[in-house]
């Protein structure tokens, strides 16, 4: 049985809690994190293995830089990207199990 949430809690954090679902919120965003969950990547890596145009793929780093849940490395001309608040990374295996235990998800073989 799960353990009743304080609901005086949940107001108190309710604006926290409705910025990190709106980082979450962007198709874009969820697979940026996602492949940074495994490995910090440059620019040039994040648009090849995501897919996603430059100008989109800076438009949502710049994003998820500004509400502090990546930070960069730069090395030489190259800026690199890891997820900073390692509680996304918790979030995000979360999200991922919770699908693939959904009846309604089937994962093609």
């Amino acid at each position: 049985m799960n353990e009743p949430l304080d609901i005086d809690v949940i107001r108190e954090l309710s604006d926290d809690i409705v910025s990190v679902l709106k980082s979450l919120g962007n198709k874009d965003r969820l697979l940026i994190l996602s492949l940074l969950m495994n490995e910090e990547l440059n620019v040039s890596e994040i648009e090849m293995k995501s897919q996603i145009l430059q100008p989109t793929l800076s438009q949502q780093l710049m994003i998820l830089r500004k509400n502090n849940i990546v930070t960069t490395r730069r090395s030489g001309k190259q800026i690199f990207y890891s997820i900073k608040d390692q509680r996304f990374i918790k979030i995000l295996n979360n999200i991922y199990h919770f699908h693939l235990a959904s009846p309604a998800v089937s994962i093609a073989e």
